[in-house]
C-alpha cells in the first residue's frame, strides 16, 4: 500500500511533471497565476518566483536541502506568497527574469530564484543557494530572512529599486537596424570568429563545459557550401567526430546528452534534451550526405549516418508517445546519483558479456578499474578499429563483430535498470525542431517508417496542440494548454515544410503558410520590426521581450526569417522575403559582436545570399531523380517531390511529366532549365 504524502499543495493539479514534483512539499506553492498575485496584493507580502525544469540537477538538489525541509517552507510561507515555474511551459516568464538575474548578478542558470513585488517587478534574484552557508555563499533560509526583514523595513527602497530595473529590462530587448547591406562580409567575418575559437584538437569551440554547437555547425556547412572552404567543413567534421567518440554521446543507446562538462567531450550532463538531439539528428544527416559525395570517405558517411540513425532510433524508442507527440527529456539522475543509469565498471562488463569480449569492449571504450568518473567509466572511444585491433592484435573485423554483439548485450542489460525520470510533457514547439528531424531522416535515407512517423507528429500538433486555429504550448495526459510563443509557431511550421519536402502532401505546405501569416498577425512589431515572444493577446508581462539570441534551441526570430525566406521560394510571395529580411538585418549587429551566439540566423543569411535553387521532382515514389535530390546536400534550395503536378503552388504549376517519365526541374527566381529526365542530366544542374 502506498504511503499517503504528508503535504500535497495547489501543484497537485498541474500537468508538468517539474510541477507535480513539487506537488508534496511543505511549501504552499501556488503556480504562475491571477490567485497567487491577488493573495499577495492583499496580504501586502512579495513574491518568491523559483523557476526549473525537471531535468535539472541542481533544481533537485535545492527541492531535497530546502523545499522539502519543514523549517524552510515555514519561513517561505510566512513571509512569501510562493511560486513555482516549469521555465519550458512558461519560458516568457523566465526570459524576463533570467534577464534580471544576469542583469544584477552577472551570471544565470537553474534554478532561479526571484523575488518580486505583486507588481510582478523583481527586485532580489539569483540561482542555487545552500541549505546552510559555503563556498562564500549565505543560505537559504539566511537569504528569505534577510529579503523579508528587507520587505518589512524598507519597503519603500525595494519597490523604487524594482522599478529602476525595469528600465533596464526594456532597453535589453531593443535592437537597431544595421545600417550596412545584409553581404556575404557579415558572413565571412563570422567564419573568421569561429576559426579563431575553434578547438582544433577536440573540436568544439573554446573551453569547457562545451555545448553542442548543432547551430554553428549548420551554419559551417552552408558556408562551406556556397564558399568552398574547406576549412570549414575540416570543423563541422572535427567537431562531430569527437562529440560523437565521447561520453557526450550514449555509446549504448543512442542519443546525445546536455554538454560537456570538460573540454574534451568526456563528462556530461547527464540529461538528455529532445531539442538537443533534433538538431544534431539534422547534422549528421547532412555530413553523411557530404560525405557520400566525396570520393573515398565512405568510412566517414557510414560513421555519420550510424549516429544519425543510432539517435533517430533512441528517440523513436524512448522519446514518442502513443499519440505521436515526443517527449521533452530525461533527467540526468536515477536512483539519486547523476549519471548512474550510464556508467559502468570492468567487473559488470565481464559478468554481461564474459572475459574474451570484455577484453576487447574495455580496451575499446576505456573502461579500467580507477575509472574516468567517480570511480565508474563513462564509455567512449579513444582509438579507431583499426588502432585498437592491432594493439588487440585482432583483425578489424573480428573487434567490429565482439563490439556490436557487446554493445547489444550490455544495452539490454542496462535496461533493467532503474531509468532516469522522463518528462512527459509534449511541447509545440520542441515538436517542430523533431518534426524537421524525422522528415530530413525520411526523404535522406529513403525511410517510410520514419515519414510515417513524422507524419503522425505534424497532424497530431496540427489536431491536438491548436484551439480556434491558434497554436497552444504544451499537452499532457490528454490536456492541452498556454499560448503558443513565437518559437512554437516558428519551429512547427519549419517540421511542416520539412514534412512537405519528403511526403509531397501540399496541405503540411499550406498549414506552414497559415502559420507564418499568423506570425505576422499576431507578433509583428509594426513600429519597430521583429516578431515578440508572445502573441497580441497574450497575459500582459512587465516587459513584452523579442529575443534574436540563438541558444540551447534556435530563437523565434531566426527560425522565423529562416522559414519566411523559404516560403517565399514557394509562393512567389515578396512579402515572407521582406519580414525576414527584416529580421536579419535587426539581428545582425548583435551578430557581428558575437557570432556563435546567432547559428540559426546566420544559417538563414547563408539562404538570404545564395543563388536559391527551386528543384520539382514530378514522378513515381523512390524514383531515381528523387534519390538523387535527397542525397545531394542542397542547403539553398526549396524541394517539391510530387507525384503529379501541382496547379495551386507556383513554384508546381504546369509542370508535367515527359513522356511519361519522371522529370525534375530546377529554377532560380521561378526561371527554369529545360526539364530533364536522366540522372546525369539533373546531377549537372544542381552543380551549377
Amino acid at each position: 500500500m502506498q504511503e499517503q504524502s504528508k503535504h500535497t499543495n495547489r501543484l497537485i493539479d498541474e500537468t508538468s511533471p517539474y510541477l507535480l514534483q513539487h506537488a508534496h512539499n511543505p511549501v504552499d506553492w501556488y503556480s504562475w497565476s491571477d490567485e497567487a498575485f491577488e493573495k499577495a496584493r492583499t496580504e501586502g507580502k512579495p513574491l518568491l518566483v523559483s523557476i526549473g525544469y525537471s531535468a535539472c540537477h541542481w533544481c533537485h538538489v535545492m527541492e531535497h536541502e530546502s523545499f522539502e525541509d519543514e523549517a524552510t517552507a515555514k519561513i517561505m510561507n510566512e513571509n512569501f506568497v510562493n511560486i513555482k515555474v516549469d521555465m519550458e511551459e512558461r519560458p516568457d516568464v523566465d526570459q524576463i527574469y533570467m534577464t534580471f538575474v544576469q542583469l544584477t548578478t552577472g551570471r544565470g542558470g537553474w534554478p532561479m530564484n526571484v523575488f518580486i513585488t505583486p507588481d510582478k517587478l523583481p527586485f532580489f534574484g539569483g540561482t542555487y543557494f545552500p541549505p546552510n552557508p559555503r563556498y562564500g555563499m549565505p543560505s537559504w533560509q539566511q537569504i528569505l530572512q534577510s529579503i523579508a526583514e528587507a520587505w518589512r523595513d524598507r519597503r519603500d527602497e525595494l519597490t523604487r529599486s524594482a522599478t529602476d530595473i525595469l528600465g533596464e529590462l526594456r532597453r535589453v530587448g531593443i535592437s537597431e537596424f544595421a545600417s550596412e547591406p545584409l553581404s556575404t562580409d557579415l558572413l565571412d567575418a563570422a567564419y573568421k570568429s569561429f576559426i579563431k575559437s575553434f578547438d582544433k584538437t577536440n573540436g568544439g569551440f573554446g573551453g569547457a563545459p562545451k555545448f553542442p554547437p548543432s547551430m554553428s555547425l549548420d551554419f559551417l556547412l552552408r558556408y562551406w557550401k556556397r564558399t568552398g572552404d574547406e576549412g570549414a567543413l575540416e570543423i563541422v567534421k572535427v567537431t562531430a567526430r569527437k562529440m560523437a567518440e565521447g561520453g557526450m554521446y550514449d555509446q549504448l543507446g543512442g542519443g546525445f546528452h546536455r554538454y560537456s562538462v570538460d573540454a574534451v567531450w568526456l563528462v556530461p550532463h547527464f540529461e538528455k534534451m529532445l531539442y538537443d538531439n533534433a538538431q544534431l539528428i539534422r547534422t549528421y544527416l547532412h555530413l553523411f550526405q557530404i560525405f557520400a559525395a566525396i570520393p573515398g570517405a565512405g568510412g566517414d558517411a557510414e560513421f555519420f549516418r550510424n549516429v544519425a540513425v543510432q539517435t533517430i532510433e533512441y528517440v523513436k524508442r524512448e522519446m514518442l508517445d502513443a499519440s505521436g507527440g515526443f517527449y521533452s527529456s530525461q533527467d540526468a539522475d536515477s536512483e539519486g546519483e547523476e549519471g548512474k543509469f550510464f556508467v559502468w565498471t570492468p567487473a559488470e562488463v565481464v559478468s554481461v558479456i564474459g572475459d574474451t569480449d570484455a577484453r576487447v569492449f574495455n580496451f575499446f571504450y576505456d573502461v579500467s578499474a580507477e575509472g574516468n568518473f567517480e570511480g565508474q567509466n563513462i564509455l567512449h572511444v579513444s582509438y579507431t578499429a583499426e588502432a585498437a585491433a592491432k594493439a588487440l592484435k585482432i583483425e578489424t573485423e573480428e573487434l567490429e563483430t565482439i563490439l556490436e554483439r557487446s554493445r547489444a548485450k550490455l544495452f539490454e542489460h542496462r535496461d533493467s535498470r532503474v531509468k532516469p525520470f522522463r518528462d512527459e510533457k509534449i511541447l509545440t514547439g520542441w515538436n517542430g525542431l523533431m518534426l524537421a528531424a524525422f522528415a530530413d531522416a525520411a526523404f535522406i535515407l529513403g525511410n517510410d517508417d520514419y515519414l510515417s512517423i513524422a507524419k503522425r507528429n505534424a497532424d497530431f500538433l496540427l489536431d491536438d496542440l491548436q484551439k480556434d486555429g491558434r497554436l497552444l504550448r504544451t499537452w499532457k495526459d490528454g490536456r492541452s494548454k498556454l499560448n503558443a510563443y513565437i518559437e512554437d509557431y516558428a519551429n512547427l511550421a519549419d517540421g511542416l515544410i520539412q514534412t512537405f519536402q519528403a511526403s509531397g502532401e501540399i496541405r503540411y505546405l499550406e498549414e506552414a503558410k497559415r502559420l507564418a501569416d499568423l506570425m505576422i498577425t499576431e507578433f509583428w512589431d509594426q513600429q519597430n520590426g521583429g516578431f515578440f515572444f508572445t502573441s497580441n493577446d497574450h497575459e500582459e508581462l512587465i516587459v513584452r521581450n523579442k529575443d534574436f539570441y540563438d541558444n540551447a534551441t534556435p530563437s523565434g526570430n531566426s527560425s522565423a526569417a529562416d522559414v519566411m525566406l523559404r516560403l517565399s521560394k514557394f509562393y512567389g510571395e515578396e512579402k515572407y522575403e521582406r519580414f525576414a529580411t527584416t529580421v536579419l538585418r535587426l539581428a545582425a549587429n548583435q551578430l557581428k559582436r558575437y557570432p556563435q551566439g546567432f547559428g540559426r540566423t546566420l544559417a538563414a543569411m547563408e539562404f538570404h545570399n545564395s543563388d536559391v535553387k527551386e528543384i520539382v521532382v514530378i514522378g513515381d515514389p523512390g524514383n531515381e531523380l528523387e534519390k538523387t535530390v535527397a542525397a545531394s546536400y542542397l542547403p539553398s534550395s526549396v524541394i517539391a517531390s510530387l507525384r503529379k503536378s501541382l496547379s495551386t503552388l507556383r513554384l508546381t504549376a504546369d509542370k508535367e511529366k515527359i513522356e511519361g517519365k519522371s522529370t525534375a526541374f530546377v529554377c532560380e527566381n521561378f526561371v527554369c532549365q529545360r526539364p530533364v529526365t536522366d540522372v546525369e542530366s539533373l546531377l549537372r544542374l544542381l552543380d551549377e
